[in-house]
């Protein structure tokens, strides 16, 4: 029996897989191809804590906490015959699917970003889903951590699931619209739509885990030895607004709030969005959902006024000064748009809110007050401006065969 967790050298899913396999006896596959760590160092910067490299988290995993269940398989998911080959040896009973390019500003940035953004996650998706399916492995549960984001910002509360409409008299339950707002949450929506067919065509488990923005440094099992931490990615385009705003402190840069900032924006801690995959994917099998079930990842929605405010207070505590300044939006979006997104099936998962944004700041900048030199090597990623310059320059080095000034940090990072 075994367990498959794609995208396991990543934010979330290095510390599921350690949660997943501190509880349970079965073989957790490992599986991942480094994309993460290509991309970031791309757009010039790094995470602020050291990632270990997989072997020495492996081998951690093992001295810490007795983790001998643990295997790793290199590889890209794109691959088809590669999906097929993991899947036929280890015919897994349960996959987490984390594995994507998750920075919608990374997808933003051109044509050739956008593409690769949508071939990557799209096809990996199909390839798994049409895999278990053919290699008869149908009862397999699929977990796939997709996004809040294809929601969009609706005017009125967002369901856990499909929506009631009603037109000529009639009603019906249809999925809710896909409204991403990036070339990188389509791709969700895409999936989304994609398990849903896979569902209905091979009568295969789907439960869509739609993540909202998440923040913290560790989990238990991370927090116990410096080899088992999990990335923290600060740039603008890794890094999510929470991360990005605590390492603006740490660097004694303000908060830069854009316009009113009176948004909500849906959040959940780390810690809390480890339990539920690690739930799922470990439920008794007479429990496990026969269908396609929609999990809203969301503990609460916080403004990101509120958000820079907390941090701000918090960051004192550190000592460390900084305040929230208001800056011209340059995005076309409500400044004021209250957010309300229904969360009851994710919360009874997860016996509710464990880690509140506030505890996760805490904690976030006790971290990150331990590796301000490396914040402040790479402060000027904070904003996106020199990231796109330098991409470009990158770009055409490329095409005409020359090498970028930087390439040597870009590698040693």
């Amino acid at each position: 029996m075994s367990i498959l967790i794609t995208g396991a050298d990543g934010y979330i899913g290095w510390p599921t897989a350690l949660r997943i396999a501190s509880r349970t006896t079965d073989r957790v596959i490992l599986v991942d191809n480094f994309g993460r760590r290509e991309w970031v160092g791309e757009v010039g910067s790094t995470s602020a804590i050291p990632v270990a490299s997989m072997a020495e988290r492996l081998e951690a995993a093992e001295e810490v906490h007795g983790l001998s269940n643990l295997s790793f398989v290199e590889g890209d998911l794109t691959d088809r015959s590669f999906v097929d080959e993991l899947l036929q040896v280890h015919e897994p009973h349960t996959v987490v699917h984390t594995a994507a390019q998750p920075s919608a500003p990374y997808s933003q940035i051109n044509g050739e970003r956008a593409n690769f953004t949508q071939h990557n996650n799209m096809q990996a998706t199909r390839n798994l889903a049409w895999g278990l399916h053919e290699n008869d492995l149908s009862d397999t549960h699929l977990i796939e951590t997709t996004t809040t984001g294809v929601y969009g910002a609706p005017e009125f509360p967002i369901p856990e699931g499909g929506a009631t409409m009603e037109h000529g008299g009639e009603r019906d339950e249809v999925p809710f619209p896909a409204m991403a707002g990036s070339w990188y949450h389509l791709t969700k929506s895409h999936d989304a739509a994609n398990l849903r067919l896979a569902h209905e065509q091979f009568d295969l488990p789907v439960s869509d885990v739609r993540t909202a923005i998440t923040y913290g440094t560790e989990t238990a099992e991370t927090a116990a030895d410096d080899r088992l931490a999990t990335r923290f990615d600060f740039d603008y385009y890794f890094g999510v607004v929470a991360h990005r705003f605590a390492a603006q402190a740490v660097a004694g840069y303000p908060i830069t709030v854009y316009g009113k900032g009176e948004q909500r924006k849906p959040f959940v801690a780390l810690e809390d969005a480890v339990e539920g995959l690690a739930r799922l994917a470990l439920g008794d099998p007479a429990d496990r959902p026969a269908d396609h079930v929609v999990y809203n990842q969301v503990t609460r929605p916080i403004s990101i006024v509120e958000m820079g405010t907390t941090i701000a207070e918090v960051a004192a505590e550190f000592d460390l000064g900084t305040e929230v300044e208001h800056f011209e939006n340059p995005r076309d979006e409500d400044e004021t748009h209250k957010m309300e997104m229904e969360n009851e099936r994710y919360l009874e998962l997860i016996d509710g809110q464990s880690v509140t944004f506030e505890e996760g700041i805490r904690d976030v900048l006790a971290t990150l007050t331990e590796h301000a030199d490396t914040i402040a090597a790479h402060e000027d990623r904070f904003l996106p401006g020199v990231l796109e310059d330098r991409l470009a320059s990158d770009d055409e080095q490329a095409e005409t065969g020359g090498t970028p000034d930087d390439e040597a940090e870009v590698e040693a990072e």
